[in-house]
């Protein structure tokens, strides 16, 4: 090395490490992202159209739009339709939502049921696993129709390992039963229960499998594990 010059690459080479974003920076940039999404949400979330129907929880639906945004990132979905299930409310309540975010309007606001062994009138505890008779937390990309014993009946792909990946083997799928109706809340004061399946009303069932199938995004919601559902999404 020509020492000569020794000064001027010492300067150069502690000019390099200084310019090199410190962990304190990178986490402002990524609370700004943060941020500045969650602002966007709440923007989305105040001109949604609700169509006559309750409004989904803003925490549920942030959860989910950000989710639903790194999904068609990726290529996983590729339907501006979001289904929203949120689990944190009682399985008397209207607890679906499917919107169409082309059109920011709510298009469905249903019942749905979770699995048996998931609760009684509440969600409280998931499985991934097989013969668990419980539901399963996290993102789902929409499959394909098939006619089951339950009659029209959607196939469902779990996106999130050890969530809800075993989806398919479990034959976790959307379905039409006469034990998600208003009628069988009065008779139990509760509604029925599946076996680990985000069951619907038979009436509804058709109109909104046919709107979500093939690749749309569907989430199911609870609030003790919003951000373990997240995390997984980004690895």
């Amino acid at each position: 090395m020509n020492y000569k010059f020794f000064p001027l690459f010492f300067v150069l080479l502690l000019m390099s490490f200084t310019s090199l974003p410190s962990k304190t920076n990178s986490t402002k940039i990524n609370t700004t992202l943060a941020e500045e999404n969650i602002s966007k949400n709440v923007s989305i979330y105040n001109q949604l159209d609700a169509n006559t129907f309750a409004m989904p929880n803003f925490d549920c639906f942030n959860t989910a739009l950000t989710g639903f945004q790194l999904l068609r990132e990726k290529g996983l979905v590729t339907k501006n339709i979001l289904t929203l299930v949120d689990f944190s409310l009682s399985s008397n309540a209207k607890r679906l939502w499917v919107i169409d975010l082309e059109k920011n309007v709510v298009l469905f606001h249903t019942l749905v049921a979770h699995g048996r062994n998931t609760g009684e009138e509440f969600a409280n505890e998931f499985s991934n696993q097989a013969e668990s008779f419980k539901s399963s937390i996290g993102f789902y990309a929409t499959g394909e129709i098939y006619i089951g014993k339950h009659g029209m009946s959607l196939k469902l792909d779990g996106l999130e390992k050890g969530l809800n990946d075993k989806a398919r083997e479990r034959a976790v799928v959307m379905h039409g039963a006469d034990y998600v109706s208003e009628s069988f809340i009065k008779q139990n004061k509760r509604l029925g229960r599946s076996q680990g399946c985000p069951a619907i009303p038979v009436e509804m069932n058709e109109k909104i499998i046919s709107v979500i199938k093939n690749k749309s995004c569907l989430f199911i919601y609870h609030p003790s594990k919003s951000t373990e559902i997240l995390a997984k999404l980004n690895t």
